[in-house]
């Protein structure tokens, strides 16, 4: 990996691709990241809504052994390594710092709501077992409990802020993202993941970068691209359409971003699949398919205005 590539910028999280026989399938997940950097991405990642936490440890280790290899230095890789013990996650980071991830990122373990001292002793376990940036996720919007606050200010008061980074997801997610920064000095770097919902919200309160996922990234690029350049008058008319897709992804929680985002990839000719690990809460019926299509024509139109 090229050490001049920032850990910063739009990072999507890869949705894993399933071939008819439940495997991964290697040629989408190539398409899904070649198509990834010709869009604007700074690099990719693994995360919830690549149905990690549904991969056996073999198919984790695979996913971010592709990943690697077919972003090709072109931009950072982010693997996520959360389980549900030390152990487990010790062994994940491990592994993917050998294949040279740019940075590790973990949510707690979601089996059971720990205290605050076991979060710390996981979060610093992972760290010290490895040596390259680890960003603590708080994914309880979608799975889990809380972090609090005063365990993201330990973390990064013991290993600085360029071991120890942050996505809080919590709701509300804008005021949690500015009481994280306050309880910081401004130290922390920041990541949102809200699919591009909180997006412009979050930038005025000084993330690093956004994480979302893969189905809506021409518009989050631009969108951010417009973010960073003043332009509010592009933000706001990509933005809204993002809204309501993300609005209609969101009814259903994590199953939801699944359902649609694999949907999406399968439109815009990325995916030949939208097959999803089994059991499912949701599954996409023909009504929602269809505002999805006509909110993505108006985001589409909302890309090619003057």
């Amino acid at each position: 990996m090229n050490p001049s590539h920032e850990i910063a910028g739009v990072l999507p999280i890869l949705h894993t691709p399933l071939d008819e026989r439940d495997n991964i399938d290697a040629e989408s997940l190539k398409r899904q990241i070649d198509w990834a950097f010709r869009t604007g991405a700074d690099g990719v990642c693994t995360g919830m809504v690549s149905e990690i936490l549904r991969l056996s440890p073999d198919e984790r280790n695979a996913l971010h052994d592709q990943m690697v290899q077919c972003t090709d230095g072109r931009g950072v890789t982010v693997a996520s390594v959360g389980a549900e013990s030390v152990t487990q996650a010790i062994a994940f980071a491990r592994h993917a710092q050998q294949l040279g991830c740019t940075a590790l990122m973990a949510a707690p373990p979601v089996t059971s709501a720990l205290p605050a001292d076991s979060l710390l002793e996981y979060f610093r376990a992972i760290a010290h077992a490895t040596s390259i940036p680890l960003i603590v996720q708080d994914a309880s919007g979608y799975v889990g409990t809380p972090i609090p606050l005063e365990v993201c200010a330990q973390l990064l008061d013991e290993f600085g802020s360029d071991r120890i980074l942050f996505k809080p997801e919590a709701e509300p997610v804008g005021p949690n993202l500015s009481r994280l920064r306050e309880a910081t000095g401004g130290q922390a770097k920041i990541f949102e993941g809200s699919g591009g919902i909180h997006l412009i919200d979050s930038y005025r309160r000084g993330i690093a970068g956004t994480m979302p996922g893969m189905d809506l990234l021409d518009g989050i690029v631009t969108l951010w691209r417009a973010l960073q350049e003043g332009d509010e008058e592009t933000a706001y008319r990509v933005y809204f359409p993002i809204c309501a897709l993300v609005a209609l992804e969101l009814q259903a929680g994590l199953d939801g971003f699944l359902a649609i985002e694999k949907y999406l990839l399968r439109k815009r000719g990325i995916f030949t699949s939208e097959r999803r690990r089994e059991p499912m809460a949701w599954k996409l019926d023909e009504e929602t398919r269809a505002e999805i299509d006509r909110l993505y024509e108006r985001l589409q139109d909302s890309l090619q205005a003057p």
